[in-house]
């Protein structure tokens, strides 16, 4: 993958991992707990997924890509 394919790919996982966290925030203030907890463990899968099939391999192979926050 090149450079700014990889550069792209980075910024939107970031971006989406920052929304899906919001989501979060939302359904933890609006919902009651067990639906919270439903909805928590269905992002988790979600951004465990972003994380160990894009954003690693991704960062593999660009290392200067990674985000410091994720070190």
């Amino acid at each position: 993958m090149t450079n700014t394919t990889a550069k792209a790919i980075s910024d939107l996982m970031v971006s989406m991992g920052a929304q899906l966290n919001e989501s979060l925030r939302l359904v933890q203030s609006t919902e009651d707990d067990a639906e919270f907890k439903r909805y928590r463990d269905s992002v988790s899968k979600i951004m465990t997924t972003m994380l160990l099939e894009i954003m690693n391999p991704l960062y593999t192979e660009h290392p200067e890509l990674n985000p410091p926050e994720l070190r």
